[in-house]
């Protein structure tokens, strides 16, 4: 099992399960996560979302070897994996329960999606960032709304183009976390959110939710759609099969100075 839920009372857990890879997530992990998260949307006792993983790392994004071979595969094959993707996305940002992602080690390239979709995220000081897509021979598509929402444009486009490792310090000073705590007070902390949420009503802070979504609108479904054909277009790249091909060779891609 890849991904689980668990329930504590009116706190939904939402867990990715896979610390031999990291917690990576491929197509399956995608999907099970969505359908993880609908699942405790639609569960009536509960009132508050936590996404996590087990592990060291929080996630190391997509599962590298599932991209290898998503690069082989046909367009619609490749547009329909990474609209599955925008969709989980979409569904954590649109979700009418408050969603908190617990960042507990390495978030990297999608992951950092994840993180930054969610109404809260807390991370350990020993958390670590990255958006590393470009090196590569891919593009942030799917997550750069919600990057850019989080961050800003200007800090979201220097750290996706030099693709440059940021610690949880700096994720908290750019927007990407709300906190950033040693390990031995993340779970207290994440707790201590939780706790708040709890204080408010639940359809209060689901309407609260859609306000702001008519505020600031990001990202729409056209918005969505564009952005997974632009991640299908780059994985059949050559420079995409290049840099995966690298990566597993353990060389430096063939345009590396």
């Amino acid at each position: 099992m890849t991904v689980r839920t668990d329930t504590h009372g009116p706190v939904g857990h939402l867990v990715i399960d896979r610390p031999e890879v990291a917690n990576a997530f491929d197509g399956p992990t995608v999907r099970a996560l969505h359908g993880g998260l609908d699942a405790l949307v639609a569960d009536p006792a509960v009132r508050v979302i936590v996404l996590r993983s087990v592990g060291k790392a929080f996630s190391a994004g997509a599962d590298l070897a599932w991209m290898r071979r998503m690069g082989e595969a046909g367009f619609d094959e490749n547009l329909a994996d990474a609209a599955a993707l925008a969709a989980l996305l979409a569904a954590v940002d649109r979700s009418p329960k408050p969603v908190v992602a617990r960042v507990q080690g390495a978030s990297m390239a999608g992951a950092t999606g994840l993180v930054a979709a969610a109404d809260v995220a807390i991370a350990s000081e020993a958390a670590v960032f990255a958006v590393t897509e470009v090196r590569l021979g891919l593009v942030p598509a799917v997550i750069s709304p919600y990057l850019v929402r989080a961050m800003g444009l200007r800090q979201t486009r220097r750290l996706a183009l030099t693709a440059e490792r940021f610690d949880a310090e700096t994720a908290a000073v750019l927007g990407l976390v709300h906190g950033a705590v040693p390990a031995e007070e993340l779970d207290a902390r994440v707790d201590a959110v939780v706790a708040d949420f709890l204080k408010a009503s639940p359809a209060a802070l689901a309407a609260a939710k859609d306000l702001f979504r008519t505020v600031a609108p990001l990202p729409g479904d056209d918005l969505i759609a564009d952005t997974a054909r632009r991640i299908a277009e780059r994985r059949m790249s050559l420079d995409a099969r290049e840099g995966l091909a690298a990566f597993f060779a353990k060389r430096p891609p063939d345009w590396s100075l």
